[in-house]
C-alpha cells in the first residue's frame, strides 16, 4: 500500500511509520516538526515538513502521492495546553482533520484511521468501571471535546472513504515518547528518575491520594491496532486500544523508580486544569491481549538509559 502517516515524526506516528516501512509499504511522513523529530522518521519513509492545516499543501500531496490509505496521527495532544489555548488546539485537531479528511476524500483513499483518544473523550470514569465504546462521550476539556468533534467529521466522510477506523487511545507510552511535553508522564518520569530528580504528583483530590487512576497503553499494542485498522481486518468502526487495568500515578512512580534505581521522593502538586481523577477503558475484543504493564515500563526505561548513557 501507498499510505500517508500525519504525525509521522512524532512519538506515536513514527512507530506506525516505521512499522508500515518494515512490511514493505510506501511510506510519506507529513509532519511540521512543532513536535516531532526528524530523527524519527524511518529512513524508507519520504519525509514531507508541513502542517496538517495548509490545505493547499495536503491537497497536492495527496494529490501527487494519491495513497491507498490515510493514518492521521497529527494532533495537539496536551490537556493542558488544550485548557490554556482552546483555539490552537482546536485548529490543530479540527481544522487539520477536516483539511485531512477533504484530501484523502478527493483523492480517493480506500481507508482512514483516525488516532482519537478514549483517555480523555468520556469525562469522569467512576471507581470500579471502564468505559466501554458505547459510554456517553463528556469530555472535560477542549482537547477532549476536539477529538469528538473530529471524529463526527470522520463518521460524516465514511461515506465517500473506503472504511474508516477510529482508534481511541488510552494514555500511550514508550520509546520515543517526550519527556518535555505535559502529556507523557512515564517519559517525564523516567528521565527525572534516571537523573536523580524528584518527579512532580498531581494529585487526584486531595494530598496522598495517590494521583490520577489512567489506563497505561505500551506503543507497540497501539502499532499492531494501526496496523489492522489499515489492513481493513477490524470490523468495528469505533475502537479502544487499552488495557482496562487502572493504575495510579503513585503506583506508576513506585515501579518506574524500582526500575531506574532512583532513590528520590516524588513532590505533590495540585490537580492541573482539565485533568480527570479517573479514566480506564474496555479493551476492544478484536485485538490482541495488552503488554503488561510491567514489560512495556521496562522496555521504555531501557530506552530511556540508552540514551542517557550515549
Amino acid at each position: 500500500m501507498r499510505v500517508v502517516v500525519t504525525g509521522g515524526a512524532g512519538f506515536i506516528g513514527s512507530h506506525v511509520a516505521e512499522a508500515l516501512c518494515d512490511r514493505g509499504h510506501e511510506v510519506f511522513v507529513l509532519d511540521d516538526l512543532s513536535t516531532g523529530r526528524r530523527e524519527n522518521v524511518p529512513a524508507a519513509a519520504t519525509f514531507v515538513e508541513g502542517d496538517v492545516r495548509d490545505e493547499g499543501l495536503v491537497q497536492a500531496l495527496f494529490r501527487d502521492v494519491r495513497p491507498d490509505a490515510v493514518s492521521h496521527q497529527a494532533a495537539q495532544t496536551s490537556v493542558a495546553r488544550s485548557v490554556a489555548a482552546p483555539c490552537d488546539d482546536a485548529a490543530v485537531n479540527v481544522l487539520g482533520t477536516i483539511a485531512v479528511l477533504e484530501a484523502a476524500r478527493a483523492a480517493g483513499v480506500e481507508r482512514f484511521v483516525f488516532a482519537s483518544t478514549g483517555g480523555a473523550i468520556y469525562g469522569e470514569v467512576p471507581e470500579g468501571r471502564a468505559a466501554g465504546v458505547d459510554t456517553p462521550t463528556l469530555p472535560a476539556s477542549p482537547y477532549g471535546i476536539a477529538k469528538l468533534a473530529g471524529e463526527h467529521y470522520v463518521r460524516a466522510a465514511a461515506a465517500s472513504l473506503g472504511r474508516t477506523t477510529i482508534l481511541r487511545y488510552a494514555n500511550v507510552y514508550g520509546p520515543r515518547q517526550d519527556p518535555h511535553g505535559e502529556a507523557g508522564v512515564v517519559a517525564i518520569f523516567s528521565q527525572r528518575l534516571l537523573a536523580g530528580q524528584a518527579p512532580v504528583i498531581f494529585r487526584r483530590r486531595t494530598p496522598g491520594d495517590g494521583g490520577g487512576v489512567r489506563d497505561y497503553v505500551f506503543v507497540a499494542d497501539v502499532v499492531r491496532a494501526n496496523l489492522a485498522a489499515l489492513a481493513g481486518t477490524l470490523r468495528a468502526p469505533v475502537v479502544h486500544v487499552a488495557t482496562g487495568v487502572g493504575t495510579t500515578t503513585a503506583a506508576l512512580f513506585q515501579k518506574l523508580a524500582g526500575l531506574c534505581g532512583a532513590a528520590v521522593e516524588p513532590t505533590s502538586a495540585p490537580p492541573r486544569p482539565g485533568d480527570l481523577a479517573r479514566s480506564v477503558l474496555v479493551p476492544s475484543p478484536e485485538l490482541p491481549a495488552p503488554t503488561p504493564l510491567d514489560e512495556g515500563l521496562r522496555k521504555t526505561v531501557a530506552w530511556f538509559r540508552a540514551r542517557a548513557d550515549g
